[in-house]
């Protein structure tokens, strides 16, 4: 696995490896990788001959007061790991690497950026749009790989890639779960044993309130008994039943649901959700 630390050595190797005919895949992360991630080589793997993985832990998408400073930092667990999968090369850029002109964008997410999370986290999906808009500068990936488990990320990626008019594909992978259902995060990491022990409830409330829809129940009121469970053991900072296709109200045709979640607990913030598909409507 060959390890590019600037956009000069790594845009050589990636120019020599498209010269020679090969596709490329990119899977960004900030590191602290677990088998979510792997999932997402794996794909990449699938979709083109030559994986590129980036470790880098993005400012402009953490607030004053946010983890930054404390963000796990695992790397020589995370290079062994892709290692172990033949990654091809891992870019490892510094802040001034990626921002050289400093981190100001002129990229703004919009309305679907204010919501759910973006309620909570004002800057966050701007700072993440703008540190993937810039890896997809220096890549110029074929693909790009990222996970359902930050769904609303996903579809501003998307979004970007569309109002951008970038040549490459999004990709996602399915949110990859411990054996008691709690979806896999870096953040994980910060659960206490007791913490550890509460949060697969979460998981299991959401799955409850699609059965609830499924078997044609009232949306309000699967949704109000949802953040009822879950408020017993957590703070919600929202729950909501929306349109998977793009984070708007349900209406009575809607076929594809999501049911999207945010807790905090323990000094803990998590996501999940669950996406399904009505068929009787």
């Amino acid at each position: 696995m060959h390890t590019y630390k600037t956009q000069k050595d790594l845009e050589l190797y990636l120019d020599s490896m498209r010269e020679n005919g090969k596709n490329i895949a990119l899977v960004p992360t900030m590191g602290g990788l677990h088998d979510g991630h792997l999932s997402l080589v794996d794909k990449a793997k699938s979709l083109a001959e030559i994986v590129i993985v980036s470790i880098f832990v993005n400012p402009t998408q953490f607030a004053r007061g946010e983890d930054f400073d404390d963000y796990p930092n695992t790397f020589e667990s995370d290079k062994l790991l892709l290692q172990s999968k033949n990654v091809d090369a891992l870019f490892l850029p510094s802040k001034e690497e990626i921002y050289p002109h400093g981190t100001l964008s002129d990229y703004k997410v919009g309305a679907i950026g204010q919501i759910l999370c973006g309620a909570f986290r004002p800057s966050h999906f701007d700072g993440v749009a703008q540190v993937v808009k810039r890896f997809f500068e220096i890549v110029k990936p074929n693909y790009a790989v990222f996970g359902e488990k930050d769904f609303q990320q996903l579809l501003i990626i998307q979004s970007l890639v569309k109002n951008l008019n970038l040549n490459l594909k999004i990709e996602s992978m399915p949110t990859q779960r411990e054996k008691d259902g709690l979806a896999m995060s870096t953040r994980n990491q910060y659960l206490s044993d007791l913490d550890r022990e509460r949060a697969p409830h979460f998981y299991r409330v959401l799955c409850d309130v699609r059965d609830s829809i499924l078997i044609e129940n009232s949306l309000t009121d699967a949704k109000k008994d949802a953040i009822k469970r879950l408020s017993q053991n957590f703070e919600v900072e929202y729950l909501e039943v929306l349109d998977a296709n793009n984070l708007t109200q349900i209406e009575t045709k809607t076929k594809e649901i999501i049911i999207i979640s945010a807790i905090r607990f323990g000094g803990t913030r998590l996501i999940d959700n669950v996406v399904f598909r009505r068929m009787n409507v």
